[in-house]
C-alpha cells in the first residue's frame, strides 16, 4: 500500500507544483506572514492521504470546508476577544473554498485570516499599553467578562476598546490587591503587555501553518494530526519517553495555560501541590526571579519558560482547579529534573480493611501508562522494562504478602502500547482473545493472549476515570468481558481508534525535498527548519479497536460496574464531546470463554456501596466540592470593585482552608495550621479507599462470582 501511496503523492505534487499560486493579500498592521512552498506541498499531501487512506474515507468538499473555517476561527479567537464582527463576516467568503484551497495547496486565504487576527491582537495589546498610566476608579460597580465565547463578536473598535479597558483594569486590580505599589504595578503591566507584543512579533509561518492544519485535521477526526517539523521532533521525543522540566503536560483553555497531565515521580507530582486542570498564571526563575505572567501566552512559549536545565529552580503561580477566578494564586517552587518516562513504573501499596471483625488485605497497583522499552525489546533483551513485567513482579510480591485481593488503579492512564495492554490482560486470564482491530477495508484482526500461565487468579477490581483511554480501555474492557474483575469508577474517554505515524519526508521524493530546502534557505527559516525533517509528520487514523464482544471502545468507552463521582466534567472531556469523532458501532464477537460472571452479586455490592456513601462524611464533602467546582466552572465574569473583590477573595481563602481541614479530618489526617497546604494526591485517596472496600465486600460474600470456566483462572 505504501508504494501505491508514494506514487499517488508524487503525481499529485508534480501536477500541483506547476499550478500558479494565487496572489497573497497583504494586511497592514500585521507582520504579514506568508506561507512557504514546502507548506503548500505538505497541505496537498495531507489532503490526499486524508481523502484516500483515512479510516473515515472523508470526501473533502464544501461541507468540510465550512467546518474547517469554523474550527480555524475558533482556534484563533475562542473567547471572541480579538476579531470584530465585520472581520468574521468578511471570512464568510472562504466558507466554501477552503476545501479547494487545501487540495490545491493554496494557503494565501488561510494566512490572510491569520494576519487579520494578528492585526487585531496587536491593536488590542497596544491599546492596553496606552492605558497603563490611567488612574483607575475601583469603587465603581463594574464587571469584567473574561469568558466571552458564548457572546457575539463586538461590532465596533470603540466596543473593543471598552472590553480591553476593563481587561487592563482587572489586571491592575489584581496587582493592587497583592501589593499596593502604584508605580511598580504600572511597570509590571507594561512589561507584561510589551512581552505579549514581542511574542506575536516572533510568530512565523510554521506557527500559522500548524494552527491551520490543526483545524483541518481535527475537522476530519480528533486523532488525525499533522505535526510541523519542530512539533514532530517534540512528539517523537515524548514517544521515546524522555521529558525535561517539571513533568507536566500543558494545554490552553481560553487565555489560560492549563495542566492536562502530570508525570508520576516528576517534580510537579512530588510537589503534591499541583493537579490536573490547575491554571498556571505566572512563571518565575530561581528562588527570587520576577514572575512572568503567562495569561494569554501560547503554550509553546510557556513551556519554554518552564523547561530548563536539570537542578535549576522554577516557581509557578497556580490557580487550583475549581477555584474562583478571584482566588489568590499559590506559589509552587520546584527543582527541574530530566525525566525518563521509562522509569515511571507501576507501584504497589497494601491497605487493610475490616470485614465483620476479620482483617482483609488489599493490594493496590497504580499503573500510570502502558509503557515498554521498545529498543530493549527489539534487541532481544528478555528483561526489557514494560508495564507487564513490572506488574508481574508486583503481583508476585503481593502474593508473598498474602493479600486477599488486588485493585488495579488505571485512573488518568491515557494508554500507550497495544502489545502491553494484551500482555497485561494475560496476567489475569489463562489465554484467549483480548481485542479486535478493524482496518478501513473491513479486515478484522483478533489479537490474543497466547500465554497459558496466570500470574494472579484471586479477586480483582480495576479503577478507571474519564482520562483512562486507549490501551487502558482495551485492558479494562477485556477484564470486564471475561468476567475476571469488577470495573469501578467513571465512564472512560472512548478513544478506540488506531493511528499510523507517517514521516512525510519518506513519502515525498528527494527532488521535492531539495527544492523545498532551497526555498526555505532563501528566506527566514521557520521554526524547526534546521531539523532533519523538512515536511513533518502525519498521524493518520487507519483502524478501530473493538472488544471481544464486538462492541467498539470508540465514543462510549468502558462503562463501570459501579460508578464513582468525578471532578472531571464528562460533557467537556471525552471522545463523545468531539463533533468529528468516529461513531460507536458493533462488529461480530469473537469466540472466548468467560472466567466468571458478576451479574448475580452486583446488586448487593452496589447496595453496600450506596449505603456506605449515605453515611460517609468523605462522600458528602466530595459531593460538596463537586457542586462548588461546577459553580465556578460556569462563572464568566468577575467584579472589578476593589472592596467587593477583596472580600470575595478573603472569604474564598477562608472557605478553602476550612474545606481542606474538613477533608483531612474525615480521612483521619491531622488538620492544618494556617498557612500550611494539603498535598493534592490525598484528594484521590477517598476513591481508592472505597475501591478496596468494594473488593472487600465481594470477598466477604458467601456466594461469590459464578465461575463458568474455573480453568480460566
Amino acid at each position: 500500500m505504501l508504494k501505491k501511496i508514494y506514487l499517488i503523492i508524487l503525481i499529485a505534487t508534480a501536477i500541483a507544483c506547476k499550478a500558479a499560486p494565487t496572489k497573497a493579500i497583504k494586511v497592514l498592521g500585521s507582520n504579514d506572514i506568508q506561507p512557504s512552498e514546502q507548506q503548500s506541498i505538505v497541505c496537498r499531501t495531507v489532503a490526499t492521504f486524508i481523502s484516500d487512506y483515512n479510516y473515515k474515507k472523508v470526501i473533502i468538499n464544501d461541507s468540510i470546508s465550512g467546518i474547517i473555517l469554523n474550527r480555524y476561527i475558533k482556534l484563533l479567537d475562542e473567547g471572541h476577544n480579538y476579531f470584530l464582527a465585520s472581520d468574521v463576516a468578511d471570512f464568510e467568503k472562504y466558507r466554501y473554498i477552503l476545501d479547494d484551497d487545501v487540495k490545491n495547496g493554496n494557503l494565501n486565504n488561510v494566512f490572510y485570516i491569520f494576519n487579520v487576527f494578528q492585526k487585531r491582537y496587536i491593536e488590542n495589546i497596544k491599546y492596553c499599553l496606552s492605558k497603563v498610566n490611567d488612574n483607575f476608579d475601583f469603587s465603581k460597580s463594574e464587571v469584567y467578562t473574561f469568558d466571552r465565547d458564548s457572546l457575539p463578536y463586538v461590532a465596533t473598535r470603540e466596543e473593543m476598546d471598552n472590553l480591553w479597558y476593563l481587561h487592563v483594569k482587572y489586571d491592575f486590580l489584581n496587582l493592587k490587591l497583592a501589593k499596593n505599589d502604584l508605580e511598580k504595578n504600572r511597570e509590571t503591566l507594561k512589561k507584561r503587555y510589551q512581552n505579549l507584543l514581542d511574542q506575536t512579533n516572533k510568530l512565523n509561518n510554521q506557527d500559522v501553518f500548524q494552527i491551520f492544519m490543526d483545524a483541518f485535521t481535527n475537522s476530519i477526526d480528533p486523532h488525525t494530526n499533522y505535526f510541523n517539523p519542530s512539533n514532530a521532533a517534540n512528539f517523537n521525543i515524548e514517544m521515546s519517553r524522555q521529558l525535561e522540566g517539571i513533568g507536566a503536560g500543558l494545554n490552553t483553555d481560553n487565555e489560560y495555560i492549563v495542566i492536562r497531565s502530570i508525570v508520576p515521580g516528576g517534580p510537579a507530582d512530588k510537589s503534591h501541590q499541583i493537579g490536573v486542570e490547575d491554571k498556571i498564571l505566572g512563571v518565575g526563575q530561581g528562588k527570587d526571579g520576577e514572575f512572568q505572567n503567562v495569561i494569554g501566552w501560547r503554550v509553546e512559549n510557556a513551556i519554554a519558560l518552564i523547561r530548563g536545565a536539570k537542578g535549576t529552580i522554577v516557581r509557578l503561580e497556580i490557580l487550583p482547579k475549581g477555584s474562583s477566578a478571584s482566588s489568590k494564586p499559590k506559589v509552587v517552587e520546584m527543582v527541574r529534573e530530566k525525566i525518563i518516562l521509562k522509569d515511571e513504573s507501576a507501584k504497589k501499596e497494601i491497605r487493610t480493611y475490616n470485614n465483620n471483625g476479620k482483617q482483609v488485605k488489599i493490594g493496590i497497583i497504580s499503573v500510570p501508562a502502558f509503557y515498554i522499552d521498545i529498543n530493549d525489546y527489539r534487541s532481544g533483551n528478555p528483561n526489557y522494562k514494560s508495564t507487564t513485567h513490572d506488574v508481574k513482579l508486583l503481583l508476585d510480591s503481593l502474593k508473598k504478602e498474602n493479600v486477599d485481593g488486588v485493585v488495579m488503579d488505571l485512573r488518568e492512564n491515557g494508554g500507550g502500547s497495544l502489545m502491553e495492554a494484551i500482555e497485561l490482560t494475560g496476567l489475569f486470564i489463562k489465554d484467549g482473545p483480548v481485542v479486535q482491530v478493524r482496518e478501513s477495508n473491513n479486515k478484522v484482526e483478533v489479537d490474543k493472549d497466547e500465554d497459558p500461565s496466570v500470574a494472579y487468579s484471586g479477586p480483582l477490581a480495576v479503577i478507571v476515570d474519564r482520562f483512562s483511554a486507549s490501551a487502558t480501555e482495551i485492558f479494562s474492557g477485556a477484564i470486564q468481558d471475561y468476567g475476571r474483575g469488577l470495573i469501578l469508577g467513571t465512564q472512560t474517554y472512548g478513544k478506540g481508534t488506531v493511528q499510523n505515524a507517517i514521516d512525510l519526508d519518506r513519502i515525498l521524493n528527494q527532488s521535492i525535498i531539495d527544492k523545498a530546502k532551497s526555498l526555505v534557505n532563501k528566506g527566514a527559516k521557520p521554526t524547526g527548519s534546521g531539523s532533519q525533517s523538512t515536511f513533518g509528520q502525519l498521524n493518520l487514523t487507519i483502524a478501530k479497536f473493538y472488544r471481544i464482544t464486538g462492541n467498539s471502545t470508540q465514543h462510549k468507552g468502558i462503562t463501570p460496574d459501579i460508578n464513582f463521582p468525578t471532578f472531571i466534567p464528562l460533557d467537556k472531556y471525552g471522545e463523545d464531546t468531539e463533533p468529528s469523532a468516529l461513531p460507536f458501532d458493533v462488529i461480530a464477537p469473537t469466540a472466548y470463554v468467560k472466567a466468571g460472571d458478576f451479574s448475580m452479586v452486583l446488586p448487593q455490592l452496589k447496595k453496600l456501596h450506596d449505603d456506605r456513601m449515605a453515611q460517609s462524611e468523605n462522600y458528602k464533602l466530595f459531593m460538596k466540592d463537586l457542586e462548588e467546582g461546577k459553580k465556578h466552572e460556569n462563572e464568566k465574569s468577575i467584579t472589578i470593585n476593589e472592596e467587593l473583590l477583596k472580600t470575595q477573595r478573603e472569604e474564598e481563602e477562608k472557605k478553602s482552608f476550612e474545606d481542606n481541614n474538613a477533608h483531612r479530618k474525615a480521612m483521619g489526617l491531622p488538620v492544618l495550621k494556617k498557612g500550611e497546604t494539603r498535598p493534592r494526591h490525598e484528594d484521590l485517596d477517598f476513591l481508592k479507599l472505597e475501591a478496596g472496600q468494594i473488593l472487600t465486600d465481594y470477598i466477604g460474600l458467601d456466594d461469590k462470582v459464578v465461575k463458568t470456566n474455573p480453568k480460566q483462572q
